[in-house]
């Protein structure tokens, strides 16, 4: 097919839509497709200006303030590339607030080119009435477009805040099991490592993750000692650091900043445990690559996470803040439940590979009204 993936933000941006973006799109390209990036941001290189990778990129972009990834004519100017260079689907990446995406979206329906929407983040209590109030203003649910989320829980919001849209699909992020089969160092005895990959921001529940593993050390003192190690960057790392400090976590806890691919899994390869605090997680694609790895996962019960989490089995959990502090104090004096875990994670793959993600992309290509270009 020939198709082209539309999101706000891409490369030499980086985040999670963006990484499954690109990853979605080189492995779609590497399968035969004909395939392009339609983007509003700017690149900080001109070598990567119309390509990355492999990959044909469209950037739309305007001046604005702080180069957001917006654009004031995003319906004309899409329908401008559409036009130079049609397809046969169009694959838009939305968040919470996406603009362009959304407006990208009015540029194909008015060419006729079906469309497939993915939902990446999780409609909250403020989200959800004001997609309600845009649809019944713009009537955007009898646009014609296939939705889709990237777990049940993203899915479920999406239904809820627009029910006029029928049902939502289910596709997940990817992972490839053979990136994250790293070499495990042994667990020193006493002691147990924890771990998280994240950006460090208030969404992502920085303060509450280091108040858990305070609790942790408090309840396993004189018994096990816990060490953590939080990886990634973000605007609350200075805040973090001063608050370990202030909590006699300073010893404790390891801020690493942000590492590469290569870094992240030699963190992995020496913990025992991920702990994941964020609540309004659309799909935890970084529990996911730690889970691959073989690692039990602590999440909340109300994390999208649970697409691939399921207690006792690939890790425990919780209702809230408390449960997962009982469950990895559980996990340091429960080592057949730890190893268990262990190895259930390290022998079987999770379903969310790359095969089975390309398969439910294709099929939902299809129901959106796409057909196969003739070659």
């Amino acid at each position: 097919m020939r198709i082209a993936h539309v999101s706000d933000c891409y490369a030499p941006r980086t985040g999670g839509i963006e990484s499954q973006v690109r990853a979605l799109a080189e492995r779609q390209q590497a399968s035969g497709d004909d395939v392009r990036v339609i983007t509003a941001t700017r690149s900080s290189d001109p070598r990567d200006a119309d390509r990355v990778g492999g990959l044909v990129v469209h950037r739309v972009v305007a001046r604005v303030p702080f180069d957001l990834p917006v654009h004031p004519r995003t319906r004309r100017e899409v329908g401008a590339v559409l036009d130079a260079d049609p397809v046969d689907i169009v694959h838009v990446h939305a968040g919470v607030v996406s603009p362009f995406a959304w407006g990208a979206v009015r540029a194909a329906r008015d060419r006729g080119v079906p469309v497939l929407v993915t939902v990446h983040s999780v409609w909250g209590p403020l989200a959800a009435p004001a997609f309600s109030v845009s649809d019944a203003l713009a009537r955007w649910h009898a646009w014609g477009v296939t939705m889709s989320a990237v777990s049940d829980l993203a899915a479920a919001r999406v239904q809820a805040a627009v029910p006029r849209l029928g049902e939502v699909l289910v596709l997940p992020n990817g992972v490839d099991p053979a990136e994250w089969n790293v070499p495990r160092l042994a667990r020193p005895r006493g002691s147990l490592r924890l771990v998280t990959v994240m950006r460090l921001a208030p969404r992502k529940r920085t303060i509450p993750l280091l108040r858990m593993i305070g609790l942790v050390r408090t309840g396993l003192r004189g018994s096990v000692d816990v060490t953590a190690s939080v990886v990634g960057g973000g605007p609350m790392l200075d805040r973090a650091r001063t608050y370990a400090t202030a909590h006699d976590l300073g010893q404790a806890v390891t801020f690493t900043g942000r590492l590469d691919r290569a870094g992240v899994r030699d963190i992995l390869g020496r913990s025992d445990v991920y702990i994941q605090p964020s609540v309004r997680e659309s799909f935890g694609l970084a529990a996911l690559e730690a889970r691959t790895s073989g690692l039990p996962v602590v999440v909340h019960s109300d994390s999208g996470s649970t697409q691939f989490i399921h207690d006792r089995v690939e890790g425990l959990v919780a209702p809230d803040d408390a449960g997962m502090v009982g469950a990895v104090i559980r996990l340091a004096h429960d080592p057949v439940l730890l190893d268990a875990i262990t190895a259930h994670n390290r022998s079987t793959p999770p379903a969310e590979t790359w095969p089975h993600v390309l398969e439910a992309v294709q099929a939902a290509y299809v129901r959106a009204g796409a057909a196969p270009t003739q070659r």
